[in-house]
């Protein structure tokens, strides 16, 4: 596993939060994290052998998600709101466009979660003190008037949304997978992979022989995130059909 001087500084912050959540016996929450360092938290608080800790991100398969720290098995309350912004159907509003609004007031990435765009009404997760401020700010997106309201969870957009993608390799290893994802030869793809431009479960891998299974993610550097979803058989030749869910 790849650790940076970033890492580092993070299992700090986390060794703290477990502190707190001893002394004040109450949960503690860290802001909203990546996919990437939520998988680095879980795996550090399992070398530490710490078992109260849960993520959620506003609702169900949220991308980013804050982490409770908990002194037990309690189920904690996540301090998460959700904004919706109502708009023309005919703006055509990007995540981009929102964030950077967001970004404007002088909000921190960090508490900003999931931010699910759809036709004429998106829906942005965040951390709930900052509810009341975004509202009472924003009436605007770019050029684009838009009026702001707690979200109705019952239905979300689809946000950037998913494709399946049917793929043959001559093996799960993640040199021939991701070769077939990005067409590259089998010379450039282990240059690219033993670079540390592709992820596996999150976390940057560089050997370049392991074996993928159903539900394995991968993140590949220009090419986005996918899910190993199935594996439906072989061909004639014994090579193997996969299926793929691809994050647009």
């Amino acid at each position: 596993m790849y650790i940076s001087d970033k890492d580092d500084l993070f299992y700090s912050k986390l060794d703290d939060a477990v502190r707190l959540a001893y002394t004040w016996q109450k949960p503690y929450f860290l802001p909203f994290l990546s996919e990437r360092k939520q998988a680095l938290a879980e795996s550090y608080l399992r070398s530490i052998g710490f078992e109260n800790y849960c993520f959620f991100g506003g609702y169900d398969n949220s991308e980013r998600k804050m982490l409770a720290l908990c002194s037990d098995d309690t189920t904690p309350a996540f301090p998460v709101s959700a904004v919706e912004f109502r708009y023309r159907n005919c703006d055509k509003l990007t995540h981009r466009d929102f964030l950077g609004a967001l970004m404007s007031l002088g909000i921190e990435r960090e508490t900003v979660g999931d931010i699910l765009v759809g036709d004429g009404r998106t829906v942005v997760f965040v951390k709930s003190d900052l509810y009341d401020y975004i509202v009472s700010q924003i009436s605007k997106i770019g050029n684009t008037g838009v009026k702001l309201s707690n979200a109705d969870l019952s239905k979300l957009p689809e946000g950037r949304g998913t494709e399946e993608i049917s793929l043959i390799v001559s093996s799960l290893r993640l040199d021939n997978v991701v070769a077939s994802i990005t067409g590259l030869s089998r010379e450039k793809t282990k240059s690219f992979i033993l670079s540390g431009n592709v992820s596996c479960g999150f976390i940057q891998s560089t050997n370049i022989s392991r074996l993928l299974s159903v539900g394995d993610t991968l993140v590949i550097r220009g090419k986005g995130k996918y899910i190993l979803q199935a594996v439906q058989g072989q061909t004639k030749k014994g090579r193997l059909k996969i299926v793929l869910i691809y994050f647009r």
